[in-house]
């Protein structure tokens, strides 16, 4: 089965997205050229590798060479402009932009081929966050994903409207439009009112 329409473009967006804060936190830790890459493509392209592996598909940078054109654009522009220093409220929104669109496509993608609820659930959320979270053990910063900004709350919102919404035969686009805002409005909300998930205290 090929990947959608709605995949291939979702996919490249998020792939954008991702390789720019990628490459952006990289720079701001000192790493050189080639670790900005090596960072941009794990925060860019893992996530959808692994979706497509627990799949039983090939990873999508095999099947779409131009995902790669994503990537090293992302690390000309963080050079070129010489972004060293830390993310800020742009980089995170762009952030957030990403983790939308993965979600979308990843459970988009893992329905396609016959997941089930759960299944297509876990997918879409390990499809958005596992690129941050290696992106940040990388840079050896404290991954956001296991801390703050409620990221993986965010995207588990998504991902079960989207599930939910397409068991009851709603339109893909509406699917796709609504769970998209959805991981959108809670990340942007617990940026700017500092909510987090409970912690042991």
């Amino acid at each position: 089965m090929s990947t959608t329409p709605l995949v291939n473009a979702l996919d490249i967006i998020a792939t954008l997205a991702f390789a720019l804060v990628g490459a952006r936190v990289a720079a701001a830790k000192g790493l050189d050229y080639a670790g900005i890459l090596l960072v941009a493509a794990m925060a860019s392209l893992t996530g959808g590798t692994f979706r497509n592996i627990f799949l039983g598909q090939r990873p999508p940078w095999i099947l779409h060479g131009w995902l790669f054109a994503a990537v090293l654009f992302a690390v000309l522009v963080t050079i070129s402009a010489k972004m060293i220093r830390p993310v800020g409220r742009l980089m995170l929104s762009l952030d957030t932009l990403g983790l939308a669109v993965a979600t979308v496509s990843s459970a988009n993608y893992a329905i396609s081929f016959h997941a089930g609820f759960v299944g297509a659930v876990v997918l879409a959320v390990l499809g958005a966050v596992l690129g941050g979270l290696l992106r940040d053990l990388f840079c050896q910063v404290e991954p956001v994903l296991l801390h703050r900004e409620t990221i993986g709350t965010s995207c588990l919102t998504g991902a079960l409207l989207y599930v939910a919404l397409n068991h009851f035969q709603v339109n893909s686009t509406v699917c796709a439009i609504s769970a998209g805002l959805v991981v959108i409005a809670v990340r942007e909300l617990s940026i700017y009112f500092d909510w987090h998930l409970p912690k042991l205290r």
